[in-house]
This record gives C-alpha cells, sequence and structure tokens, in this order.
C-alpha cells in the first residue's frame, strides 16, 4: 500500500466554494480509479489542510496523479486556491488495525 500525504495553506481570499465543489468532483473521479483505497481529510489547528490518500501500489498513485482531469484539478488550485502545498508519498511498512467495539446485534 501506498500513502500519499498532501498537506496545503489557502490563498488570502480563495474561493472556498469553488475549491469545494472541485474536491467534492476530485473525490468521486479518483473512486472510480483502479487501485484507490481511500481518502481521509481534515484541517489541522494550523489552518494546514491535510489529506491522506492511500492506494494499492506506487502505480496505481502516480496513474492518479497523471489523470488529465486530476492535472487540470492540480493547475487550478496552484492558480486558484493554494498559497502552499506539499505532497510526500510513503510505503506502508506495516499496518494493524483492531476492532474494539462491536455493535449490538439488532432483533427484529
Amino acid at each position: 500500500m501506498v500513502i500519499v500525504v498532501f498537506r496545503s495553506r489557502y490563498k488570502e481570499g480563495a474561493d472556498l466554494d469553488a475549491y469545494r465543489a472541485l474536491l467534492v468532483e476530485m473525490r468521486e473521479l479518483v473512486a472510480t480509479q483502479p487501485g484507490f483505497l481511500s481518502i481521509e481529510s481534515f484541517d489541522a489547528p494550523d489552518g494546514t489542510h491535510v489529506s491522506l490518500e492511500f492506494f494499492e501500489t506506487d502505480r496505481t498513485a502516480k496513474a492518479w496523479r497523471g489523470h488529465p482531469a486530476h492535472r487540470a484539478a492540480q493547475q487550478r488550485g496552484r492558480e486558484e486556491f493554494y498559497s502552499w502545498y506539499s505532497v510526500h508519498v510513503a510505503d506502508v511498512i506495516r499496518s494493524h488495525e483492531l476492532q474494539l467495539t462491536t455493535t449490538a446485534p439488532t432483533s427484529g
């Protein structure tokens, strides 16, 4: 598995409604891409927006990076929305998950 960590800050005066609309469009598109697993996003206390994008392989992450609609969105981000951004791509060396609570069965 590969994780793409995308961190960004918005330009002062950026049209955040337009940004959110583009974000929804890109999330819908990436969900259809082979090898895409999931995406999680949050805003850090310092105002940085962080997205964690999970892909099966580096090849599938690169395919998304090069998708024509995504390339256009990247350009738009640089021109209209971001004052700064960084991208880090990392291989997952180890992963653990444990479900500690259960949902009680419903009776019908």
